[in-house]
């Protein structure tokens, strides 16, 4: 049995276009590290036979390629021109370029922003800053159960309620099995506390020395579009600099925002020009 459903030699229909999907979602995680099929096999479920056999059909189409050398597997070509395709409709990265340069420049600590994949959080870019000992708890491609982390918990805390009961609920076996230091009851008095603070706050939860701060972006429709955070060692996020980062993250995430606005009112209108680009 895989995933509740009886194995069988060969796949066909919804079910093999769901599995061949739920693993070209377990290589883009991989990022440009790259990810072996024993962590494939694992992560899907699925027995190894039937992963090669969906994967080889993903590399037949170009999603998916395999490092002849280390044999892990990385998105293809077809991945990146699909990506670049749906850009002008989700460019969140895009649209927070700039801003994540100032916060590295001014912070001198390392920025990202996250966006929600279902009841996850995924990393779509690092900012590295320049102080010399930095935190690597996140990397591109990363992605934790939502609540988990800064940026995490800022896209947590900014859903409804009932949102949130449902997407802990969901993540309830994953906590319990890969994130001991997280409890259900701890992570909604982390959302509370967001909440009342304004923007989030990762004491070192996931690696002890690696603390971040985070604060949602919002579409204009009231919906999260994702998050930017800031993470730094323990010594450099004491109480006093926590509501400093937080503002800057607050400065730069209206910004975000106002073209955010921007964009969906030209869409709204019809107009044909492209969301703003950042300059290099």
């Amino acid at each position: 049995m895989e995933d509740g459903l009886p194995s069988t030699g060969d796949l066909s229909g919804s079910q093999s276009v769901d599995r061949a999907l739920r693993l070209l979602a377990l290589v883009g995680r991989g990022a440009e590290r790259g990810i072996g099929l024993s962590v494939i096999v694992e992560e899907s479920h699925l027995n190894k036979p039937t992963a090669r056999r969906l994967l080889l059909a993903l590399m037949r189409a170009g999603l998916v390629e395999q490092d002849q050398v280390t044999r892990r597997y990385y998105l293809g070509e077809e991945a990146y021109v699909l990506g670049t395709l749906s850009s002008r409709r989700h460019s969140l990265l895009e649209l927070s370029m700039e801003s994540l340069r100032r916060l590295s420049e001014a912070t001198m600590d390392t920025s990202f922003v996250s966006m929600r994949r279902d009841n996850y959080s995924v990393c779509l870019h690092r900012e590295e800053g320049t102080f010399p000992v930095r935190t690597h708890a996140l990397q591109a491609g990363y992605q934790h159960p939502l609540g988990i982390g800064a940026g995490s918990l800022a896209i947590l805390a900014a859903m409804s309620d009932d949102d949130i009961e449902g997407v802990l609920e969901a993540v309830r076996p994953v906590l319990l099995e890969k994130y001991p230091s997280y409890s259900i009851e701890l992570i909604l008095e982390d959302v509370q506390e967001t909440r009342r603070r304004g923007y989030s706050l990762n004491p070192g939860r996931i690696v002890a020395s690696s603390w971040g701060v985070g604060a949602a972006i919002m579409f204009p429709d009231g919906r999260v579009a994702g998050a930017l955070s800031i993470a730094a060692i323990d010594s450099r996020m004491t109480p006093s600099r926590q509501p400093e980062l937080g503002a800057l993250l607050k400065a730069e995430i209206a910004q975000i925002e106002t073209k955010l606005r921007k964009m969906f009112a030209s869409r709204a209108s019809g107009a044909a020009e492209p969301p703003p680009r950042m300059r290099a």
